[in-house]
């Protein structure tokens, strides 16, 4: 039985790794069935229903129906929404009664600054998000070597950008997929300057493993903007050149870019030459789940060991592994918690 039939029939679960305990936890995915049953089917004998759910009219539909819809009672109800998701209402910024539709909850701001603790070396690299993350490289002869399994490098960053092609070649890289509970702001993972920031316009596929798997490099098709930061500034994180590569996904009607240097005070649109500050609120998705790409210069950092050693792990069962065919396994982290350093 092949991966997509033992996925579709529940047989086979998605697992992580908790970074905190090290322990390996079932992922409950949001509507796995319906979203593999696009996948397969629908793909396969219906192409047309396929684009059409996988476009842009089709997100901001879905969105609409899934989180503008009004909640009742929402002082109440928020609370049992936010256990089922696990998440924690006692972080965000604003009360219960101000959560009186499901976007307004999934595009929560949290007190980062008292629950998102940043390591104080200022050559760490931070993970840009609530996710679940794997961490990779580029270059061929690394272990870690994942030759167009989540991305197509160069479709990633746009093929007519030959400055940034060359720039990142044989680099390293670490995917963060947000799911749809997560706390739906994007933080930058470094401090430096920005060089250069586009869009490229794309479809919507799911983020869903067993969609990925199915849906060749689904995160170099989907929407996406690309920031392009030079940390090797005064004040900067000094590891080279980091592109942050922010991808769309069903249901993900935009990436608003919103950096604060401040809390989430006089958020600004991030543009050429603008400094972020690292693990400051640099973006949004609205709403849904969605992906983070992060690529690094060959030679300019180094991950932390945690997280190289559980890419690899074997004893747990994750449909990436068993999809590209080797170890690929993702750890759960935290925004703005370390992932890595300027190498030495």
């Amino acid at each position: 039985m092949n991966l997509m039939k033992k996925a579709w029939s529940g047989s086979f679960p998605h697992q992580y790794i908790q970074r905190k305990t090290g322990g390996i936890k079932d992922e409950a995915l949001v509507g796995d069935l319906a979203v593999l049953g696009l996948y397969s089917t629908a793909r396969e004998k219906a192409g047309w229903l396929f684009n059409a759910l996988t476009s842009a009219r089709a997100s901001r539909v879905l969105g609409f129906c899934n989180y503008d819809l009004p909640i009742l009672n929402p002082g109440r109800n928020v609370r049992v929404l936010a256990e089922k998701m696990g998440a924690d209402l006692d972080e965000c910024v604003d009360p219960p009664e101000y959560f009186t539709n499901a976007r307004r909850f999934f595009e929560r701001k949290i007190k980062y600054w008292q629950t998102r603790p940043m390591p104080e070396d200022p050559r760490a690299i931070v993970s840009p998000a609530d996710a679940r993350v794997i961490v990779g490289s580029l270059e061929e002869h690394s272990h870690l070597y994942l030759k167009e399994s989540l991305f197509g490098f160069e479709d990633l960053l746009g093929l007519d950008k030959p400055e940034w092609l060359k720039a990142f070649q044989g680099g390293d890289f670490a995917v963060f997929r947000l799911t749809p509970d997560k706390y739906h702001y994007n933080h930058s993972p470094a401090a430096g300057e920005v060089v250069d920031i586009y869009e490229i316009h794309g479809a919507y596929h799911s983020c869903n493993p067993g969609a990925v798997i199915m849906e060749a490099t689904p995160y170099s098709k989907n929407k996406r903007a690309v920031t392009i930061i030079d940390t090797d500034v005064p004040g900067g994180t000094q590891v080279g050149l980091v592109a942050m590569i922010e991808v769309a996904a069903m249901m993900i009607g935009d990436i608003v870019q919103c950096y604060s240097s401040g809390e989430y005070d006089s958020p600004q649109e991030v543009e050429q030459g603008l400094f972020l500050e690292r693990g400051q609120p640099k973006s949004l998705y609205r709403p849904g789940s969605s992906t983070d790409v992060i690529l690094f210069q060959k030679g300019r950092m180094q991950f932390c060991g945690d997280l190289l050693q559980n890419t690899l792990r074997t004893d747990v069962q994750s449909r990436f592994s068993q999809g590209f065919g080797r170890a690929m396994v993702e750890t759960e982290v935290l925004v703005r918690e370390q992932i890595g350093c300027a190498a030495s």
